[in-house]
Order: structure tokens, then sequence, then C-alpha cells
């Protein structure tokens, strides 16, 4: 009960949002059940009754027109109901699912890139859809199992309560009795549910990282070893699954026999009573129909909790993410941003990773607006820590960063964001069309400036040889471009977004000397009054820089120009 509460605080929002459409459904099916599987039968014992006596009724074919044309109307009735519930459910539902996955769409984001980092993509794509998935089947079985089962169930004894109150309280008793044995088995098979739906998320996460990395795999061979451990994670999901699928096939055997006593015991005490005269034939039918009925009924039910239950563990998974706290939060109250050169303060700034490896103590470091500045130093040493604190992909432990006199904590991440154009050393780009890629820079931007952009970043040339031209899809993460070109619209999109702020990890690693020297060109021109930080393992495309900064593990060891620097000796 406690998976399925914290399960329904993230499901109930939206229910309630659209609670007057989905109250028709409720409402139709509840009455078209009691239609169809209680007045229907009721209906049909008086006709058996009338048949079985004829010489009871003065004027039998007057009777039995009239039962029939009762039974016509209950049928027209029942059908209208539920096309009416069935339109109500579907535009209820599908908009509901809609909702879902843009909440988990926001929610995923709302998250820091560190998060991503340790987490598999594949693994978060499958746990969102069965998330939302989950929904719909949990709603449908709620619907179409629990409610109208539950409804039927209810009518049904208070019909035969009317009809023999002896056989409603007998039905009554196996309710209960029934009701309470398989919960009790459900709420042992949801934990192996769980680890089911966990080992499944491990499958579809070392599925994804194996096809991400299918170049590897081709080049070191390693079919093999990667086929027998992606063997390995099947093999557990297959023990996952066949442990719960044992308890599952235990609840059916105890189901079948329970049914089977409802049955029988419900026989037997439909003839003895009808030997004493207490019951009609057409009664003894109708009880016999309604047993048969609540078998089929419950029979479906309990497959319907074992399938819930599953679908409720496959909705924890992701409810679990919801309920991680972001790393990386935005003030309750931000201020406006007042970001416009660029000037950049670490004041006595402290940082270490959640594993405890500390990066920074007591850092600080002041880079003057429009200032153009290298950062070097052996792998480790925090370079690419400066531009994820900067960015606030990762928060300080202590002291700040500020631009401008502004603490980065007191505004939007957006906001701050906006002020920084990054090219990382390995641009991803989106399976989408090289101008988007491009226009993902300046959202805004007209067909001329992407191209003007383009020209600077030495990317228009390769753009144009192209068969569909800026209007090529680039493939999942970029793959159909070469790692140079993938590069240069990664130049061209920070080009285009002319922040105060500009960060070059390693922007040139991945050029031909040709290309590199047309970037550097652009980079001068970029570069022109804005704020720089460049890291860089590569000599020539730091020596311009005003300053060198030489980082040894959290500490600036140096600091100058080039020459300076090799004056220094250092």
């Amino acid at each position: 009960m406690h998976k399925l509460a914290s399960v329904m605080t993230y499901y109930w929002p939206f229910i309630k949002k659209y609670k007057r459409s989905i109250s028709i459904p409720f409402l139709g099916f509840g009455i078209g059940i009691i239609f169809w599987k209680v007045l229907g039968p009721l209906l049909y014992r008086d006709l058996i009754d009338a048949f079985t006596n004829l010489q009871g009724y003065p004027d039998i074919s007057s009777v039995l027109f009239h039962i029939a044309l009762a039974i016509s109307i209950l049928v027209v009735s029942r059908e209208v109901i539920f096309r009416i519930s069935d339109h109500y459910l579907l535009k209820s539902q599908s908009k509901i699912i809609s909702e879902l996955y843009n909440f988990a769409f926001s929610n995923l984001v709302s998250h820091s890139y560190t998060f991503f980092a340790n987490n598999f993509a594949g693994a978060l794509v499958a746990k969102t859809k069965r998330f939302v998935r989950a929904f719909e089947h949990l709603f449908e079985h709620f619907v179409f199992s629990f409610w109208t089962n539950g409804v039927e169930l209810v009518a049904i004894f208070i019909a035969l309560f009317i009809m023999e109150p002896r056989i409603g309280l007998f039905f009554l008793g196996w309710s209960i009795l029934y009701i309470f044995i398989v919960l009790i088995i459900t709420n042992k098979i949801i934990p192996y549910d769980l680890k089911q739906a966990a080992q499944d998320s491990e499958v579809a996460a070392r599925l994804a990282d194996v096809i991400t990395n299918m170049l590897n795999l081709k080049m070191f061979t390693s079919f093999k070893p990667e086929y027998s451990s992606f063997q390995d994670v099947t093999n557990r999901e297959h023990e996952a699954r066949f442990r719960a699928g044992k308890l599952h096939n235990f609840r059916s055997m105890v189901q079948s026999i329970l049914i089977g006593v409802l049955e029988i015991g419900g026989l037997y005490l439909a003839i003895i009573f009808w030997l004493r005269g207490d019951i009609s034939i057409g009664t003894i039918v109708i009880i016999q129909f309604y047993f048969w009925s609540i078998a089929a009924g419950v029979w479906s039910l309990g497959r319907s909790v074992s399938q819930f239950s599953q679908n409720l563990a496959e909705s924890v998974e992701m409810v679990k993410i919801f309920e991680i706290k972001p790393d990386v939060l935005d003030a309750q109250q931000p201020e406006l941003s007042k970001i416009k050169n660029g000037r950049i303060v670490f004041d006595n700034v402290s940082f270490s990773y959640k594993s405890g490896f500390s990066v920074f103590k007591n850092f600080s470091l002041i880079i003057e607006s429009g200032e153009t500045v290298g950062l070097v130093g052996l792998s480790g040493a925090g370079k690419s820590t400066i531009t994820k604190l900067l960015l606030r992909f990762a928060d300080v432990s202590s002291g700040a960063i500020t631009i401008d006199g502004q603490n980065i904590a007191s505004i939007t991440q957006d906001d701050l964001r906006k002020s920084i154009a990054y090219v990382p050393q390995d641009p991803i780009l989106f399976h989408r069309s090289l101008e988007e890629n491009i226009r993902y820079g300046k959202p805004e931007a007209n067909e001329d400036e992407i191209v003007e952009a383009s020209k600077k970043a030495h990317a228009h040339e390769f753009i144009n040889a192209l068969p569909h031209g800026y209007a090529t899809f680039v493939g999942e993460r970029g793959i159909k471009l070469s790692g140079g070109e993938r590069q240069r619209i990664a130049i061209a999109r920070a080009m285009l977004k002319n922040a105060p702020i500009l960060v070059l990890d390693e922007a040139t690693s991945s050029l031909d000397t040709i290309s590199e020297k047309y970037i550097k060109e652009a980079f001068e021109e970029l570069m022109r009054d804005r704020t720089t930080l460049v890291i860089a393992h590569r000599l020539s495309t730091i020596k311009k820089m005003k300053r060198i900064i030489v980082l040894d593990k959290g500490e600036i060891i140096e600091d100058g120009n080039h020459e300076e620097l090799l004056a220094k000796q250092g």
C-alpha cells in the first residue's frame, strides 16, 4: 500500500484535473455492468419462470412480449452508456498520458549534468515510458476490473440477498475470504515484481550502453565478451521474472480452489432450497449464472491484480527518480540577471565531489571583463571543474562565484547559461537538421544569421556540399558527421549565441590543420570584447592568450602570458 500511495502522489494531480470527464466512465460503466450482469439475468429468470409455468399466466404472450421489450431496452441502453463512457475515458486518458510525459520530461531535465553522467540514458528512457504506460494500465485495471467487478459483486450480493438471504450470506462470506487471501498473497508478490522491474531496467540500460558504443565493440572485436556480459544480465532478469511468476501461479492456484468452492457450494445450496420449495427453477439458473459470472470476474480480477502489481513496480522506479532532489537548484526567489560585461571572480571556492574527492580548497581567481584566459594542466588538475562550476553543472561546497558582482547562485540556471557560450571537447548533436542544431544557439535566428555563423565557423562549405544542405539530418548524437564537422557545428552554434562569456573546452581538438587555421581566425573575432576561457593541451591554441593559468591539484601554480611563463622556465 505504501508503494501505491507513493505512485498515486504523482498520478493523482493529473487525475484530479480531469475528474469530471473521468467520473462519467466510472458512473457509466458501473450502470452498464448492473444492466448487463445483474438486471438482465433477472429478466431472463422471469422469462424462464414464465416458460416453465405457462398455466400460471392467463395472457402468456403479453407477459413474454413485455419481458422481451424490457430486455431490448436494457440492451440498447447498456450499449449507449458503454459507448459514451468509452469516449470520455479515451478523451481524459489520452490527455493525462500526454501531460505525464511532459511532467516526466520536465522533472528529468531539472536534474544536474552529474545526474545524467551517473545514469544510463537507455534506462532513463525505459523508466519514463514505463511510468507513463503504467498509468494507462493501472487506470484501465482500476476501471475495467476493480471498479466494474466491485460494482458487480455488490449488486449481485444485493440481488442474491433479496432472492434468498441464505445464499446471499454464503456469497458475502466467500467474498470476504477470497479478498483477504488474495491480498495477502499479492502483498508477498510485490517485492518480487519490483526486483523484476529493476532487472528489466538493467537489461535496457546494458543494451543502450552497447548500442551507443557500437564502434568500440566493432573496433575491439568484443562481441563475445559483450554477449557473455549481456547474457549475465538477461539471466538475472530471467531469474527475477521466474521467481515472481511462480508466486503469480501460486495465487492462480489458490484462486481456482476458491472459485471451485463458490460454484459447487452455491449449486448444492440452490438445489437444497429448490427441493424445499423456497426458490424457482429460474432462480436456480440465475444463481448459477451469477456464480459463473462472479467466477469469471474474480479470475479476471486476480489477473488484473497480478498485472496491477507489475505495473505498480514499473512506475515505482520512476517515482524514485522523482523523489531525488536535484543536485543544483535555483534560488526560491531568484534575482534578475545583471550579467553584461563578464567579469568572473572565484572567491575562496571549495569543491568536493560526492565521492569525497576534493578538487578545490579556498580557490580564488579573478578574470577581468574581455580578458582571454587559457587554462592548462595535467588531467585532474581542475580545468574542467572550473567550467562545471561556472556553468553551475555543480555547486560550490563553500565560497562564491560572481559575474559582474552578482553571485551566480542567486539567478536562475537558465539566465546564467544564456550569458555563456560553451563549446565542449566532444559536442553531441540532436538527431535533427543541421539548421536546427545551429539555431539552438539562438532560436529566433533567421536564415542569414545561421549562414553567417556557419561561414565564420568554416562549416558552410561542407554543409553546402551535402545533398540536402542545411536540411540534412545528422543522425543520433550527430553520428553522420565527422568529429571535426560536429565541432564546427558546435562552434557555429556558439557564435550565433553571441554571449558575453565564451568557454572553449578543447574546441579545436578534432579539427584538421586547415580547418583549425580558419577557426582560429573566427575565434579571434569572436573573442574580441568577450571574456574567454580556453581549456587546451596544445600550446599553439593558448600561446596568444592574454593570460595562461597553469593548474595542479586544484591550485594555481603559474599565471602569466606565454612569454612570461617561458621566462620563468616553469
